[in-house]
């Protein structure tokens, strides 16, 4: 899969993803954070699912019907735990079930929600 990992959401879990075969880019790979609308655009014209811990972008999709490829919003955990979060996520959702959606994990639960993109 592709994906897009916010800084926020840590170098640890993008090069865990990489580890694991996945396609991975770095909003810190590219400079200065240049703001949320600008990094789901990025996610959005490349096709990858953005990774972050950020709120904002749920307004952005649900509220301002922006484009996206998905989203993938952990908790504010430690790397370790978001990477376990990341494992138990794949490990119960297909590829086909993330590609599009939306998914916030709060605790240890986990909802995914169409965004009607």
């Amino acid at each position: 899969m592709r994906f897009l990992v916010d800084r926020c959401a840590g170098r640890r879990a993008a090069e865990w993803l990489r580890s694991q075969g996945h396609d991975v880019v770095e909003t810190r790979e590219r400079g200065a954070d240049p703001g949320d609308e600008v990094v789901l655009e990025w996610a959005a014209s490349e096709e990858r699912i953005l990774i972050t811990m950020d709120k904002d972008f749920g307004a952005l999709i649900f509220a301002r019907g922006a484009a996206h490829a998905g989203v993938i919003r952990l908790p504010h955990v430690r790397s370790h735990e978001r990477i376990a979060l990341l494992e138990s996520i794949f490990a119960r959702h297909g590829d086909d079930e993330l590609k599009g959606a939306i998914v916030t994990v709060r605790g240890s639960r986990i909802r995914i929600s169409a965004s009607g993109r």
